[in-house]
């Protein structure tokens, strides 16, 4: 009996003992083991590429791109001007760079009810400095095998070159960028003139260092954390997903059960599918995730799976598109392309395009009827209101007068609300292209019509005609209310 009971013992302990091996604890603080993306060419990857050469030559080209003599797009923020091409805004048109920022979320909105991460996979800077700095890395270290039998060999001076040379590479990139970036905000020639004479300014010298060390730092090292970990698009995006969502996926129903075979091997009558196992949709990933698992937050659709799988399909002789793009949907009902086609314009997609068609229009119209100039209107606090020659009444105001426009602007400023007042100037204000000023103007009231409105504030209005030098047409007019001070 006792035999019995210590033998059930042996097997309880072993039994537990298998368990915790199985149940393996991992720290939260363990480091990430390090992903080594193969090298992928196909068709999504030349759109990729294409979209890394059109989304860098507008963002390193565009600051030193001129008009009117001047940066073309420019947010100088000393002078309190922001400059879109023929578009001058200043700070009261913020509203105009809101509604620009509320578009583009919704497009992205639409964008991924449609077609999934698409921003992700071909137009986020992440994505983009991400694939410029790993073909650095695979033009000087070599692809996935090569650079992981050097990070695994000893210190050498061939690995010493290698290594530095991607080092300094990675960090001219890095630099160039935080001094295009910086180029957006101070005027890139200026910015240029400064860097060549050691005479940069202490803020530009800051955010050149601080976002060339963001790019290089999660460009570089980062990399797939960034998505994974600090992107709040990867958690989120989900909520705008629907089964009719085009999404990277794989095609399970065909491809199982998945299994090694020979080229001239018969797959079906060996009882597989099309995959052959090779591994190969992992070992391109960029954040190291298995795609035949099904839809993960990890996945940016950056398609190298796709194209890698397609080509070992060639290989193997079978279709293409055991991984491709497909709907939760199409795959569930093996629906055709016009019939995945068809539910695109569904509700949702419908409402995210209504409301982004609104914003768009409602900024095009504002632009559309947005005056050539601005004026805000300041009453002088230090003299509320003084009696002149002859009794007469007056208070002094300053009028900043906007110039929104690329042309010379003079501008006439005449009052009423108050029978008799007048407006007392140096003359017509003349205003450069892009210029603000500030104008005094003393506004006067016969001693008739102070005591006919009564002692206390009374409601006045400028009227400020603006009309562009050698110009045609009557110009411009704004109307800004103001108070007049009668005292007791």
């Amino acid at each position: 009996m006792a035999q019995v009971t210590e033998s059930s013992g042996s097997a309880g302990a072993a039994a537990a003992a298998a368990a915790d091996e199985r149940s393996a604890i991992v720290s939260l603080y363990q480091k990430q083991r390090k992903i080594y993306p193969r090298a992928v060419s196909g068709w999504f990857a030349r759109w990729r590429w294409a979209l890394v050469w059109a989304t860098q030559l507008v963002f390193y080209g565009l600051p030193w791109l001129q008009w009117n003599g001047r940066q073309a797009l420019l947010f100088d923020l000393g002078a309190r001007r922001f400059y879109l091409f023929g578009l001058v805004l200043y700070p009261q048109d913020f509203i105009f760079l809101t509604g620009l920022l509320v578009v583009c979320a919704y497009a992205l909105f639409l964008f991924t009810a449609v077609g999934g991460r698409l921003w992700c996979g071909y137009a986020c800077p992440q994505t983009v400095y991400t694939e410029i700095f790993m073909w650095i890395e695979r033009r000087l270290e070599g692809d996935r095998s090569a650079r992981m039998r050097l990070d695994a060999a000893p210190w050498s001076l061939d690995k010493l070159l290698r290594k530095g040379g991607k080092q300094l590479a990675w960090i001219a990139l890095a630099l160039w960028t935080g001094f295009t970036f910086v180029g957006y905000f101070t005027p890139i020639e200026t910015l240029a003139q400064s860097v060549l004479h050691f005479g940069l300014g202490p803020w530009e010298t800051f955010w050149t260092l601080f976002y060339g060390f963001a790019t290089y730092g999660n460009a570089g090292y980062m990399r797939e954390q960034v998505c994974k970990y600090m992107c709040p698009y990867a958690r989120f995006q989900s909520a705008m997903f629907d089964k009719d969502t085009l999404i990277v996926t794989y095609d399970a129903e065909r491809g199982e059960p998945r299994g090694g075979r020979g080229r001239k091997a018969d797959a079906r009558a060996a009882g597989l599918g099309d995959c052959v196992d090779c591994r190969m949709c992992v070992l391109v990933c960029p954040t190291g995730i298995d795609i035949r698992q099904g839809l993960q937050y990890e996945c940016i659709a950056c398609t190298a799976c796709i194209d890698v799988c397609n080509g070992m399909m060639d290989k193997m002789g079978y279709p293409r598109g055991l991984i491709r793009y497909d709907t939760h949907n199409g795959l569930e009902q093996r629906l055709s392309r016009a019939e995945r086609w068809r539910r695109v314009l569904r509700a949702r997609v419908l409402v995210y395009g209504t409301i982004l068609l609104l914003i768009a229009a409602g900024i095009v119209t504002g632009l559309a009827l947005r005056k050539p100039f601005r004026v805000d209107v300041v009453r002088d606090r230090g003299t509320l209101a003084r009696s002149v020659d002859d009794g007469w009444l007056e208070n002094v105001y300053r009028l900043q007068i906007m110039n929104a426009t690329e042309r010379t602007q003079r501008c006439h400023v005449e009052a009423s609300g108050i029978e008799g007042v007048t407006a007392e100037t140096r003359g017509d204000a003349v205003l450069a292209p892009a210029e603000a000023i500030w104008v005094p103007v003393a506004l006067r009231v016969p001693p008739r019509a102070a005591t006919a409105v009564g002692p206390g504030t009374h409601r006045v209005d400028f009227s400020v005609q603006c009309t562009a030098e050698g110009g045609t047409g009557g110009g411009a007019r704004v109307v800004e209310k103001s108070t007049f001070l009668v005292p007791r």
